[in-house]
C-alpha cells in the first residue's frame, strides 16, 4: 500500500509473519515533526481513532537541550512507529 505521508511517499507491506510482541528497540520507523502543532494534531488523531499506542505520549530529556515529545504506535503487524517533536528544531537531524 502506498501512502501520501506528509508530502512524501511511504510504501508498506502487510506480512503474515507478525512478531509476537511489539518493541521499539532495536528497530522502529520514526518521523520527527518540525512544528509542535503538527505533533499535537497527530495526538488528537490517535485519540479520536483510538489507535494502538505502545508508549506515550511522553516528554524525554525534560529541561535539557534534547527535550522532545514522543509517542510510539504499533501497526497490525506489530511494527513500531515513533513520532516526535523537538523543542529546539535544530536537533531534528
Amino acid at each position: 500500500m502506498t501512502f501520501d505521508f506528509f508530502g512524501d511517499q511511504l510504501v508498506c507491506h502487510l506480512s503474515d509473519k507478525v512478531r509476537a510482541e511489539a518493541t521499539a528497540y532495536p528497530q522502529h520507523f520514526g518521523v520527527t515533526f518540525a512544528k509542535r502543532e503538527d505533533f499535537d494534531r497527530l495526538l488528537r488523531v490517535v485519540e479520536f481513532r483510538k489507535l494502538s499506542v505502545l508508549a506515550g505520549p511522553s516528554v524525554r530529556f525534560e529541561g535539557m537541550a534534547e527535550e522532545h515529545r514522543q509517542i510510539f504506535l504499533t501497526d497490525p503487524s506489530s511494527n513500531v512507529l515513533e513520532f516526535k517533536q523537538y523543542e529546539d528544531p535544530r536537533l531534528m537531524y
